[in-house]
């Protein structure tokens, strides 16, 4: 099998790291051909280019990339327009910074209520602390339109399909949320992002 010749994207239709390189293809306007792969399969195609086989990976000709942060900073310096990364150094270190805190705190709470291998009580704990570490920083989002920035950028990528999943995660937020509530609806009602969802994203909510 020969090099993928036009840029395409093997992507998990329920998962929120395939959904986040999902929505920064279509912010992006990007022409790209999506594989829906469902989680735990790995077709012959995507196991020639990706040795773990995980989702998602973006193949362009010879060049194969297969963590979504990586995907993610890659596509935004291949098609510059619009930027979803500050220009200078100081305010993308911050903005990395916060995807990692996004990674290593709200990412590993969604992974760990999803997993069908954890127990209960581990579940109603994640449960617990994810609704109240998004309420809490929910002020944050009364004094900009998106996260800590007045463009849309990569860390809102990775936040709103998080976000867009809180009914999945049995997470309602309470009325003290609301402007964190506000930015969803905004958010969610972009072009690019409901261009981004799959038809089994759509049924979430």
């Amino acid at each position: 099998m020969g090099a993928i010749n036009k840029l395409t994207c093997f992507s998990d239709p329920t998962d929120h790291y395939s959904h986040r390189v999902r929505l920064v293809l279509a912010e992006k306007g990007v022409t790209c051909i999506n594989i829906e792969v469902a989680a735990g399969q790995c077709p012959p195609q995507l196991a020639e280019i990706n040795p773990y086989g995980t989702l998602p990976t973006l193949a362009d000709r010879d060049l194969a990339l297969y963590e979504s942060t990586v995907v993610m900073e890659y596509l935004d310096e291949r098609y510059p327009h619009p930027p979803l990364l500050p220009v200078y150094p100081v305010a993308r270190a911050n903005s990395r910074l916060l995807i990692h805190r996004i990674q290593r705190d709200w990412c590993a709470a969604v992974d760990l209520i999803l997993n069908p291998k954890t127990k209960e009580p581990a579940r109603v704990q994640a449960r617990k602390e994810l609704r109240e570490s998004l309420t809490g920083v929910s002020p944050l989002f009364a004094d900009k339109p998106f996260f800590l920035s007045e463009e849309f950028s990569l860390v809102d990528c990775c936040l709103l399909p998080i976000l867009w999943r809180l009914p999945q995660l049995g997470i309602e937020l309470p009325r003290p949320a609301k402007p964190l509530l506000d930015y969803m609806a905004r958010s969610f009602a972009r072009p690019g992002f409901q261009t981004s969802l799959s038809a089994a994203e759509r049924v979430l909510r």
